[in-house]
């Protein structure tokens, strides 16, 4: 049986590479791509400002003081899911087992593509020509036997890089691998394995398996067979993903606010945003959950069930407004978070001449906003809110609809 070769590709500062490839101005400096609003965060950072120590995550004064000559630039995310579906074109033409892993990242399982194009490291070095030559960005990709190396893999050699691990070479790398560097295992998820005396994912696969589920219950078994590097999933095409059981946006405030008309505001552009995701997908659902985390980081999650099945922004900002309203808010408010779980594919039909008009309304809107990007089409109180601050869902996936703009996909 054919040992299964699977390629991880990883585009290389993707945010910061496709505004520098964009906008010419920008190319050999340092920049870093943020949100609009004043507690915005760097989302990506361009190698150049990178050698001064500028990281995702960080906050604008912070990366400033790292490096004072810092470009930002606020991020339109039309430009990057134009960017990504273009990619994924090519990556298609390599192999139908193609996995999106996120907007810039995705798995593929070229196993059964070796005789059309030749040895895993010609396939990916064709993949890599391709994305510079059509699109001007670079890309890091890891080859390995199963997800979890690749994914490995694709990280050891940025940017630009090309790294293949052999089944033979999966012991010794794994001995000297700080077990952070595994895919999954987080920052307090490290702290609770150092207690334990692990450090490498050598270490990791050396402790016992009872030991690791009596611990971390039945995520120890995975924990266990990720420091052996053995991962047994399957590269899944995105149409054949599971589906979603809850569909949700939350957004940490600008500045912290207790004013309930500022609040429900928010709460009604959230709803529109994930009314908007469902009926894309297709979705209904029954149970609404508002999320509030506070100015001291106190969380709190209350959800309401409905008897029908809905998927309008209007009616999922009704429930959570009620949800809201019947909270006793003692401080300011930092986050919001609006989702509905309880999905499903049926959809009760409008019976009133009211829902049928609002029904109408919406399809009009999400047309519209297809055609031409997120929130070009809202309501009037939502007008303020609404420009610049949308942001890519985790559970981002290539829409058959989608109309590209943006990057010139037959730059030679």
């Amino acid at each position: 049986m054919m040992d299964r070769i699977i390629l991880h590709v990883n585009l290389d500062a993707f945010f910061a590479s496709v505004e520098q490839q964009i906008n010419p101005v920008l190319r050999g400096k340092p920049i870093a791509v943020s949100g609009a609003g004043k507690r915005t965060v760097v989302a990506a950072a361009s190698y150049e400002a990178r050698t001064w120590g500028v990281k995702t995550g960080m906050s604008i004064y912070e990366a400033r003081r790292h490096c004072p000559e810092l470009i930002f630039v606020i991020g339109n995310n039309n430009k990057y899911i134009d960017a990504s579906v273009k990619i994924i074109t090519i990556l298609k033409d390599f192999s139908p087992l193609m996995e999106v892993f996120s907007i810039d990242e995705a798995f593929l399982d070229i196993t059964g593509s070796q005789r059309l194009f030749g040895s895993p490291e010609t396939v990916s070095r064709l993949i890599k020509q391709r994305i510079k030559e059509e699109l001007g960005l670079t890309c890091s990709i890891g080859l390995a036997p199963n997800k979890l190396l690749a994914k490995l893999a694709s990280g050891m050699e940025k940017p630009d890089g090309l790294v293949r691990i052999r089944p033979e070479e999966v012991g010794t790398l794994l001995d000297k691998l700080p077990v952070t560097k595994l895919c999954g295992i987080g920052e307090k998820l490290t702290e609770h394995l150092s207690l334990l005396g692990i450090r490498s994912a050598g270490d990791l696969g050396r402790v016992p398996e009872g030991i690791l589920t009596k611990k971390f219950g039945v995520i120890g078994h995975t924990l266990h067979l990720m420091g052996l590097g053995t991962d047994e999933s399957s590269v899944v095409p995105y149409q054949q993903e599971p589906e979603a059981k809850s569909v949700g946006h939350s957004t940490t405030l600008e500045r912290n606010i207790s004013g309930e008309q500022q609040i429900l505001s928010v709460l009604w552009r959230l709803s529109e945003m994930v009314g908007r995701r469902m009926r894309r997908e297709g979705f209904s659902g029954r149970t609404i959950a508002l999320t509030v985390r506070y100015e001291d980081f106190y969380t709190l999650t209350k959800r309401r069930t409905l008897r029908r099945y809905i998927n309008s922004g209007q009616e999922i900002f009704e429930g959570a407004g009620r949800i809201f309203q019947s909270i006793v808010h003692r401080k300011a408010v930092r986050l919001l978070g609006v989702s509905v779980t309880n999905l499903s594919h049926c959809s009760q039909l409008p019976l009133f001449e009211e829902e049928k008009k609002r029904l109408r309304i919406s399809r009009a809107m999400d047309r519209i906003n297809d055609r031409w990007g997120e929130f070009t089409i809202t309501w009037a109180g939502l007008l303020d809110r609404s420009r610049g601050k949308g942001i890519i869902s985790p559970r981002w996936r290539p829409e058959e609809s989608y109309m590209p703009t943006g990057l010139d996909s037959s730059r030679k």
